[in-house]
Formats: C-alpha cells, sequence, structure tokens
C-alpha cells in the first residue's frame, strides 16, 4: 500500500469516474484501475463497485477513504515540518475565507503580505464555514479566515478582530429617521439576507431572534451571497439589512448616511485566522496574524472588549 494509491482511490471517490480520476492524476486510466486493483487486492476488499456507472463505494471502502485522508494530511505534515524547521516562511500556502470579509480584507494585506514575504505562494479560495472548516479537516487548506468561535476541540482559532454589525436603511424605511435602532424594530419583511451557508446569515437571524419568528417572508429566501447586491436591493426595495464594519468602510457619503448603530448591546462578530490543532508552519501563522492585524483600519478592534454580544 503506497501513499500513491491513496491519493488515486481519493482521486475516484472525488468524481466516481475512473478516467475523469486519471486525468485530475495526469496518468492514464489503466495505470490508476492497476495501482487501485494492486491496492484492493491487497487489503483483500472492494473499494468501489464497479458495475455501477458511476462507480458505488463499498461500505468498507469508505471507511479505507476516511481513513486514508487522514494518512495523507498527516503525511504532508512532515514535509510541511521540514519547511518550517529550515524556512517557515516558503513555499505553498492554501487559504480559505469567507466571502463577508474576503473583498474587504484581503485588499488591505495581501499586497504588504506578498512583498514581504516573496517565497510564500498563496493559493486563495473564497468558500463559506463549512468549504473551509472542510478543507482544513481534509488537509486541501492550511488556513481559514472565518468568523469564530466554533467550538472545535480540533482546531486551533487566532483571533484576529472584533467587527461591529451595523444596519443599513432606506430613507423608505420608517427606522431611517432613529439614531439608534433596535433588534426588535426591524420588519422582517422588509429584511435582505445573505442566502443560506453564510455564516453572517446565521448571524443575523441569531441576533434578530428570526428562528423564533413566523412571519418569515419572501425575502429571506432571495439567494445571493454578495453584500453589493444586498445593499442595492436595500437601496431599491426600502429595505434594511445589517453589514459587517469592514464591508462598511467601502461605502459611499451617500450610503454611509445610512448606517444606524444598535442601541445597548452592540452586535460584534470574531473574525480569526483558524488551523488544525496540530497544523505545524507556526512561522505562517504568525506571519498572517501580524500582517493583518498591522493593516487593519484604526478604528477596528484587535482585542476583545470588555462588555460584548458575540454572535456566531
Amino acid at each position: 500500500m503506497t501513499i500513491t494509491q491513496l491519493q488515486y482511490i481519493l482521486a475516484v471517490e472525488k468524481h466516481l469516474n475512473f478516467v475523469e480520476a486519471a486525468e485530475a492524476c495526469n496518468i492514464s486510466q489503466p495505470a490508476l484501475s492497476m495501482q487501485i486493483k494492486k491496492l484492493e487486492e491487497h487489503l483483500n476488499v472492494k473499494v468501489f463497485d464497479r458495475s455501477q456507472s458511476p462507480v458505488i463505494i463499498t461500505p468498507v471502502g469508505q471507511l479505507i477513504l476516511d481513513q486514508a485522508k487522514i494518512a495523507l494530511k498527516d503525511f504532508n505534515q512532515i514535509y510541511n515540518l521540514v519547511v518550517n524547521e529550515f524556512d517557515g516562511l516558503q513555499g505553498e500556502i492554501k487559504l480559505g475565507v469567507i466571502p463577508t470579509i474576503s473583498p474587504y480584507l484581503l485588499p488591505l494585506f495581501l499586497k504588504n503580505f506578498h512583498e514581504q514575504y516573496p517565497l510564500l505562494q498563496l493559493q486563495i479560495e473564497e468558500l463559506t464555514t463549512e468549504k473551509i472548516l472542510e478543507g482544513i479537516e481534509n488537509g486541501k487548506l492550511d488556513l481559514g479566515i472565518l468568523a469564530t468561535p466554533l467550538g472545535s476541540t480540533k482546531l486551533r482559532e487566532i483571533p484576529l478582530f472584533y467587527e461591529e454589525l451595523m444596519a443599513y436603511v432606506s430613507p423608505e424605511n420608517e427606522l431611517f429617521e432613529k439614531k439608534y435602532i433596535l433588534s426588535n424594530e426591524i420588519d422582517l419583511s422588509s429584511l435582505w439576507l445573505l442566502e443560506e451557508g453564510h455564516c453572517l446569515r446565521s448571524q443575523i437571524e441569531n441576533f434578530c431572534e428570526l428562528k423564533q419568528k413566523q412571519n418569515i417572508v419572501s425575502q429571506l429566501n432571495f439567494k445571493t451571497g454578495s453584500l453589493e447586491t444586498i445593499v442595492k436591493l436595500v437601496d431599491k426595495y426600502k429595505g434594511i439589512t445589517l453589514l459587517p464594519e469592514l464591508a462598511i468602510l467601502d461605502l459611499n457619503e451617500d450610503q454611509m448616511c445610512k448606517i444606524r448603530r444598535f442601541e445597548g448591546e452592540k452586535p460584534i462578530r470574531e473574525i480569526s485566522l483558524v488551523v488544525d490543532k496540530h497544523y505545524p508552519r507556526y512561522a505562517v501563522v504568525e506571519a498572517f496574524k501580524n500582517s493583518i492585524t498591522q493593516s487593519l483600519p484604526v478604528d477596528i478592534l484587535t482585542e476583545k472588549p470588555q462588555t460584548i454580544l458575540i454572535i456566531n
């Protein structure tokens, strides 16, 4: 049993097709099939049922695939340990960032980061929280930037900053005349949210206690992953939404006049750098942390406030 064979069966699991898996692995389909057959003969089990199209993963095959992911992740850690020992600030780093952070945070620090660490090659993906956690777990991502806390014992969370959520209100909405607003004053029929799967949507739902309220209307089912689209919809349909602090920094003067803070306990979300608990490249983690915190606008808090409402 070899590492290469494990890589091949994981490719077949992903594509459920031997031809596509072979193309992804840059080898011929017969060569890939032969290596998987050797693995199955060595283990005396069938990983895949080839009589079906697409191929079916056998019950014992799924157990083997799950263990293969762990084995490959541990194997890759050996390389990471060597790189970290001799020069932790070179090589490839795969980073996942949630969409409500990516367009606002990356432009702040990425240019200086590349200039300071020219030997690090970054591969950055904009992904939902679920996909980032999945990527870190299976070793396809090194780090993630997302909202925390996550409550996982398998992960290490390094808080970067705390950003307040503020209301963006259309001038035609009745709350526009108020200087400060309360969450229970929001009319759900005028509230616009991102589609399911985005952590910001869940945070707003929790803050406004939407799950406990019955008058959930069509706007809540609108499917978009773009805060910019939500802002335009609010302007067009006398609506309201909640925006994180970094996103507000990109608004123009006219749009800033539509921002309203919440009265009393302010909703704040924690943004952290997240890695596997045993991720060995400490120098890389520290480089990201320092570069990001040093690039933040002065109004963004980098220390946890004493009295806040962390929403997740």
